[in-house]
């Protein structure tokens, strides 16, 4: 089986934030995730960490007012200094964490402003954060995001993320797959993921429709899980889904 983590800005949200990761290690998970954690002192959320005995594998860059609705600002050519500046606040959060990868969220299309040049001032931003990421050894994540959910998103397939990684040209810049993106948009999942391979930085999963857990919706799981372990895949597998029920419900699938 995969090495799973749990994404703690969508599991055990009943209890808070820094409480969820004694929670997560008590179900079995060895890895945690979030979105943002700098709402906390960097240093009390290490120290949750290291007392639950989790890794921390993932959170995400400052990506802008996310309760108004933004969805990154890595495109965005007047909020670059603003997302460059949040490049430097990650990696002091990613060394005091020892977290190993940072994703990336491209941000969504504005009114007035071409593609060409949304897509360069991403692929700038990214190999500056690549570059200030790569001497300490982590990696940079994209993610490309569904347009049915998240619409105006600049990257939602994974076709358009490899070609801004390519035109980027960081080895330390990697494909972040989410399952349940990927399967809204574009589906051949088991295919995608082997061709992708070398690409991949982490994956994570829920299931469609509903982006619920595992087994309420149309992805066999169970498959898709033996077949990261029959392609080689050794990297982390993160629990991005809302639960139908209580967290502890949802946990089922961990047992097949």
């Amino acid at each position: 089986m995969p090495r799973f983590s749990a994404n703690l800005s969508f599991l055990f949200l009943d209890l808070p934030f820094l409480d969820r990761f004694a929670a997560a290690h008590a179900c079995g998970f060895r890895g945690v995730e979030f979105h943002f954690p700098y709402d906390f002192p960097v240093d009390e959320v290490a120290d949750a960490a290291r007392r639950a005995g989790v890794e921390v594998v993932l959170f995400n860059f400052p990506a802008g007012n996310w309760a108004a609705g933004e969805r990154g600002i890595a495109c965005l050519p007047e909020r670059q200094a603003e997302f460059r500046a949040g490049v430097d606040k990650a990696a002091a959060w990613a060394e005091a964490l020892g977290c190993p990868r940072v994703n990336c969220l491209a941000g969504l299309r504005p009114d007035g402003i071409s593609e060409a040049v949304l897509r360069d001032t991403l692929i700038g931003n990214l190999r500056f954060a690549a570059d200030l990421f790569g001497p300490a050894g982590r990696e940079v994540l994209i993610e490309p995001l569904n347009s049915r959910d998240t619409p105006r998103f600049l990257v939602d397939r994974s076709a358009a993320a490899v070609s801004i990684m390519d035109d980027a040209d960081r080895p330390n810049l990697l494909l972040q797959y989410d399952i349940f993106h990927a399967q809204v948009m574009e589906g051949e999942l088991a295919l995608t993921l082997a061709k992708l391979l070398p690409r991949v930085g982490h994956i994570q999963f829920a299931d469609n429709p509903g982006r619920h857990e595992p087994g309420t919706g149309e992805i066999n799981f169970p498959f898709l899980f033996s077949h990261l372990d029959a392609i080689g895949y050794s990297g982390w597998v993160g629990a991005e889904y809302v639960p139908s029920g209580t967290s502890m419900a949802s946990l089922g699938w961990m047992q097949g």
